[in-house]
């Protein structure tokens, strides 16, 4: 897998002479003159906007304009921890490389050098960047004692969808899970990226859904200082930011038309220009996309372009909706009140045969996300520790309390129901609580000083709380 250098490096003829020699070897270079313009770069990309750690080496002269490369490297750690930084001076003096070792320096050397020198030192720094980041991948598999995510169910159904997560998560081809909304498309794809030898790597997620239209192609590709108004530095793309790893292109049926053929490009050929870039960029990411609309119809429709559809359909699972699996809908509930259990500190047992029975009952338009939601609220209300099939109708009931009308006739505002259901939703831990609002607070996973705040704000009586 080739690795994401950043050369700092003022002499252009030696600058670019380096990164021919670190081309050759499959390295992709990323040049900067100073180390101010380096450590831009470095927050630009691997900082909190960038969203991860992009260069897997620095290589940084000494004397430089402005800044020097020594005083730069505390900097450049704080940016980007994991990198490995390599200092490159043409002063045989060894305070300098203790000095640049002292503040964080994985290795140096001096010039003039032989290029076979400088190979076996880069080789050498990328091979602890690699060390370093199977040791943290297994620290957090052992820190969790389990993956991250868990699809839940043993009926046919699910049984099916595990099977396919196992067939595909080592092939690396792209991957199109459909289904409905709150199905659990997302920790399907989650499945398939931890099962994947790309597990180590990042996982980017990005909604085409939710992104504006207008920044859509600077979120997937990035865009280059200048290239519109605002972009005031150079930012990666969530491909980019990918690298190595995995991208889930969520809601993928909603992506723009004219968006469409670029990203079609990305898929095919792994790699595209930022917005605003002349020069492309190579992608290493496995694509996994996922959608609840129609894409057959989508392309139908001319919506949806069809060598797109096919490129990112190779391989596809249907998740099935919650009335289709009904089987599932104890092994649900239990693992959903152990979520809320571990969440709040409260030990409410599994829901009883009653209350079991109330829940198979209902249609669930929502899916598993809506389920989630009427079991974590049925958990507050519940007042004698034991979920039953009252506190499970009384879920139902606030739950659709957001699709009624106001006095007037016309639909909620959404500011009125959220604050309605806030207030239930407090009310009902208080009760559960028996009016102590340090306990209420902890089961609804906020601060004392928060939920005293929430009363106010309601004007919750404290006879509301006892009269019920």
């Amino acid at each position: 897998m080739p690795s994401r250098i950043l050369l700092i490096e003022d002499d252009e003829a030696f600058r670019r002479m380096l990164e021919e020699a670190l081309a050759e070897l499959g390295h992709e270079v990323v040049p900067a003159v100073s180390a101010e313009d380096g450590l831009d770069l470095v927050r630009a990309l691997a900082g909190p906007q960038g969203g991860g750690e992009v260069f897997d080496l620095i290589l940084t002269d000494v004397r430089l304009p402005g800044m020097t490369g020594v005083a730069a490297i505390p900097h450049l750690r704080e940016a980007s921890p994991g990198t490995e930084i390599i200092v490159m001076t043409a002063y045989t003096d060894h305070e300098t490389a203790l000095d640049a070792m002292r503040q964080g320096a994985s290795d140096f050397f001096t010039k003039p050098f032989r290029l076979s020198e400088m190979q076996i030192v880069v080789a050498r720094a990328l091979e602890r960047r690699g060390l370093k980041r199977e040791i943290g991948a297994l620290r957090e598999v052992l820190r969790q004692g389990r993956p991250a995510r868990k699809a839940v169910g043993d009926g046919p159904a699910m049984r099916a969808v595990l099977a396919f997560v196992e067939r595909v998560a080592g092939l690396d081809t792209s991957v199109l899970i459909l289904g409905e909304s709150g199905t659990g498309k997302e920790v399907v794809a989650d499945l398939i990226h931890e099962a994947s030898p790309r597990a180590s790597g990042p996982f980017v997620k990005v909604n085409c859904a939710s992104i504006p239209e207008n920044l859509l192609e600077s979120e997937l590709f990035g865009h280059e200082k200048g290239a519109f108004t605002g972009a005031f530095m150079a930012k990666a793309g969530k491909f980019e930011l990918a690298k190595g790893g995995s991208l889930l292109l969520d809601e993928i049926g909603d992506m723009p038309l004219h968006l469409q053929p670029k990203l079609l490009r990305a898929v095919e050929q792994k790699q595209s220009e930022r917005v605003g870039g002349v020069k492309p960029l190579r992608f290493d990411v496995r694509i996994i996309a996922a959608t609840n609309v129609d894409l057959v119809r989508r392309v139908a429709d001319k919506t949806f372009r069809e060598d797109l559809y096919y490129r990112l359909n190779v391989a596809a699972v249907h998740l099935p909706a919650l009335r289709e699996r009904k089987e599932d809908i104890p092994l649900l509930a239990a693992h959903f009140v152990r979520q809320f259990n571990e969440r709040t500190g409260a030990d409410v047992p599994p829901p009883g045969q009653a209350a079991l029975d109330r829940l198979m009952a209902h249609h669930w338009p929502g899916n598993v996300r809506q389920f989630a939601n009427v079991v974590e609220r049925a958990a507050i209300f519940s007042r004698s520790g034991i979920i039953t099939a009252a506190d499970v109708e009384l879920a139902l009931a606030e739950g659709a309390q957001v699709l009624t009308a106001g006095a007037d006739g016309c639909p909620l505002s959404l500011r009125q129901t959220l604050n309605e259901v806030e207030r239930s939703l407090i009310l009902a831990a208080l009760r559960q609580a028996g009016g102590v609002q340090t306990r209420a607070a902890k089961a609804l996973c906020i601060t004392p000083t928060n939920l005293w705040n929430k009363i106010q704000k309601h004007a919750i009586d404290p006879s509301e709380v006892l009269s019920a």
